[in-house]
């Protein structure tokens, strides 16, 4: 694939860099300084394109990274997940983009529930000793979703791992409210625009994807 020029903001704390791309929603790594998290960010290219693929892009597996913005992180960027609000979170969306995300969405969650379903019961422990088995992780998965989806405004019960039904129904309201046009403000009161809500759901369904592969081997 050629290289193309992907836009790219940083959220930084003292120990922790978040490089995260704004062209394609959870594609996104975390590292101690700012060329490690770019390095690593690069480093994850070939495996977001094949989410992408299955969304229905083009995807540049060797892409030059422009950084647009820097902003600050949060405890919540310390403690591992993105949090910062570059400037463009505040841009509105158009019904192409509203699609482009929800086709992201869509592809990270068959990924998830595929390599899931083939995963061992029991994963490898992390460098630490730590990490969540397999259904404790797809339960911390869908528990997550439904807290993100009260900050667009969609308030559904955590659904039960074995729920499907339910399940469904919570990521059916939520691809409505984020494939419609926005204006870029929050989509509820004290919650998230459309491009952090959509980055935020995709980084967390490919971060524990790409966790599960790395600890099946």
């Amino acid at each position: 694939m050629p290289d193309a020029d992907t836009h790219v903001y940083l959220e930084a704390t003292p120990k922790k860099v978040f490089a995260g791309s704004l062209d394609w929603p959870g594609w996104g790594r975390f590292a101690k300084t700012e060329e490690a998290a770019l390095e690593a960010l690069a480093g994850y290219a070939e495996r977001y394109a094949p989410i992408a693929a299955a969304a229905g892009f083009s995807f540049p597996t060797t892409p030059r990274f422009t950084v647009v913005e820097r902003v600050p992180g949060t405890s919540t960027t310390e403690f591992g997940a993105p949090d910062g609000r570059p400037a463009a979170d505040g841009t509105p969306v158009t019904k192409a983009t509203a699609d482009r995300h929800t086709k992201l969405l869509r592809a990270a969650w068959a990924a998830f529930e595929d390599r899931s379903a083939t995963a061992p019961e029991s994963l490898r422990k992390g460098p630490r000793g730590g990490g969540r088995d397999r259904d404790k992780m797809i339960d911390h998965l869908i528990d997550s979703e439904a807290a993100y989806a009260r900050k667009i405004g969609v308030k559904h019960r955590p659904p039960a791992i074995d729920d499907s039904d339910a399940i469904e129904a919570l990521r059916t309201d939520v691809l409505a409210v984020l494939g419609r046009p926005s204006d870029g403000g929050p989509l509820t009161t004290n919650g998230w625009t459309a491009r952090y809500a959509a980055r935020r759901f995709v980084w967390h369904v490919l971060d524990h994807l790409w966790e599960m592969e790395d600890r099946s081997e």
